[in-house]
């Protein structure tokens, strides 16, 4: 099977790249040098001949949408629905990667995959516009959401609270905000296991299970670095000012991947004992 993936250079991408090569798939990555997928015509020349698409390019910068929301729409959605219509038109799957931010953040349980989006930011805002697109261009595409993501390629959270527990010997961190935490090579994973599923196009929650605290996981750094748990002390999300608002509950539900016999990602803690090596050393 041939798959074109955008975002490359990114560390989802880099991890799907490096799935995909180790299950025999044939892969082609661009990065946004290479593509430019505000444009149609270039995503349509791009996409022409491969099986599966997956859209893995998006403005990821939260606060930065806040005072240029245009350009993040124009990434995040008019991109993903140049992707998906391109996709449609050649006979290929699309697989789109969305988010947590689409929802309010007020829940008290998972979020289903079919739960009213509410989103309460500008890049909120963008991602569920993209997930409409992508669904409105074809029945066979999939949306993936995902949160909390970190990979072995850039500074996410658990990399920057290790370097930080390692300068100072003490972090502070919120503990008002609960999610779930999810390696990049799981997410990859999971996204490979339901196209050679030939899962139902729809929306998936692409996240480990369970639930934690940011103030959790720093713990949990910690631990895995070698220090005590108690250097890492808690604080409210009002100690850091931000632009946009941050979800408080991002815990999403897995229960189109179960219906789809779709196995779930494992347990965050028990995944991010797994990805420390390459993640935290």
């Amino acid at each position: 099977m041939r798959w074109f993936v955008t975002g490359g250079g990114g560390m989802l991408a880099t991890d799907l790249q490096a799935t995909l090569a180790e299950r025999g798939h044939e892969v082609v990555t661009a990065t946004r040098q290479d593509l430019d997928i505000t444009d149609a015509d270039a995503c349509a020349a791009a996409v022409a001949g491969f099986d599966v698409v997956a859209n893995a390019a998006a403005w990821t910068d939260v606060d930065g949408a806040e005072d240029q929301e245009p350009q993040a729409f124009a990434v995040n959605a008019v991109g993903a629905a140049n992707l998906a219509r391109a996709a449609s038109a050649t006979g290929a799957r699309l697989v789109h990667v969305s988010t947590d931010y689409v929802f309010a953040g007020d829940a008290t349980e998972p979020y289903r995959h079919d739960a009213p989006v509410a989103p309460r930011s500008a890049y909120g805002r963008t991602k569920a516009a993209g997930e409409w697109a992508v669904l409105a261009a074809g029945p066979e595409h999939l949306v993936v959401r995902t949160a909390w993501l970190y990979g072995a390629t850039t500074g996410k959270f658990p990399r920057t609270i290790a370097r930080v527990l390692r300068e100072r010997g003490a972090a502070t961190v919120v503990d008002d905000q609960v999610g779930q935490p999810t390696w990049t090579a799981d997410l990859a994973d999971l996204m490979v296991r339901l196209v050679d599923a030939g899962a139902p196009g729809g929306i998936y929650h692409g996240t480990s299970g369970g639930q934690c605290s940011w103030f959790e996981l720093a713990q949990e750094v910690a631990v895995t670095i070698g220090l005590d748990a108690s250097a890492v002390s808690p604080t409210s999300s009002a100690a850091f000012a931000s632009k946009a608002p941050r979800p408080a509950y991002s815990v999403l539900s897995h229960d189109s991947l179960e219906a789809a016999g779709v196995a779930p990602i494992g347990d965050w803690r028990e995944r991010f004992r797994a990805a420390a090596p390459v993640i935290v050393g």
